[in-house]
Order: C-alpha cells, then sequence, then structure tokens
C-alpha cells in the first residue's frame, strides 16, 4: 500500500495533467520516478519518511541549481528552478525556524547530552526535511560555546 504523501503525489500529478500545467506535470512525474528509484533501491515500499528525504534532495538540488544559474547570468531558468522548489515544499512538513531549533538543541542539552556527535544524532530525526543540517550543526556548535 503506498504511503499517503505518494498518494497525494499522485493526484497532483493527475491534476497538473487535467490542468495541462506542463511545468508541475514534468517536475512531478520526476518525483515520482525518483520515488519509484529509491523503492527499488530499498527493495520495500517506501515511507513518508523516505519521500520526505527524497523531495528534500531535490529541493536541494533545485536551489543549487538556481545559484549557479544567477551566477551565470541565467536568472530565468534560476527563476524556474525556484519556482520547481517552491512546487515541492507544498509537500514538505512546515520548516521549522531557528528559534524553534534552538529549543530542540536547549531541551536534548537539559537531558544530559553535552557533545556535538551524540546531540547531532539526537536532533537530526527532529529536523529530517524541516531544517537544513549546516545550519543545525552551527546552531549546536553555537549552543555548546555559548556564543
Amino acid at each position: 500500500m503506498p504511503a499517503p504523501l505518494q498518494v497525494r503525489l499522485e493526484e497532483a500529478l493527475n491534476d497538473a495533467r487535467r490542468a495541462r500545467d506542463r511545468a508541475r506535470v514534468s517536475l512531478l512525474s520526476m518525483t515520482l520516478a525518483e520515488l519509484r528509484n529509491r523503492r527499488i533501491e530499498l527493495g520495500r515500499e517506501v515511507s513518508d519518511e523516505d519521500i520526505h528525504e527524497v523531495l528534500t534532495r531535490a529541493r536541494k538540488r533545485r536551489k543549487e541549481a538556481a545559484e549557479q544559474m544567477r551566477a551565470g547570468g541565467r536568472e530565468e531558468l534560476a527563476a524556474r528552478e525556484e519556482a520547481e522548489s517552491e512546487m515541492l515544499a507544498a509537500f514538505l512538513p512546515e520548516p521549522m525556524d531557528e528559534a524553534e531549533v534552538r529549543a530542540l538543541v536547549r531541551g536534548l542539552r537539559e537531558e544530559g547530552v553535552a557533545e556535538t556527535g551524540p546531540l547531532m544524532g539526537r536532533l537530526m530525526p527532529l529536523l529530517r526535511g524541516r531544517f537544513d543540517g549546516r545550519e543545525a550543526n552551527r546552531i549546536v556548535r553555537e549552543e555548546l560555546t555559548g556564543a
């Protein structure tokens, strides 16, 4: 049985086809193909967590591509990449802000986790798909040093 998020993606693809929205059809078809590849790679049905991982990676690729396009003076292509990133964002949980992440880090520190590695190990599953790992690492280091 497919994960609820996969069903939402398939329904969105069908809606885009009915609306003849080529950009959304292309993006969602590509995303569902990535999910099929992920299912084959895992050897099992994908869960919502697996789908979040695929969507997060796809968004990150598009953001990086937009930066490269902009650096190369291709503003129209950068705007398209950013638009695709935003379309994918609609399927992800609400992103967390820095204050929420700091509160989680402080909560974990109160539980006695006082080193970067173990703290990141406990924090990242809580943030997956909702906050950038590099930024989380920066916050953890700041909280541990008291900066």
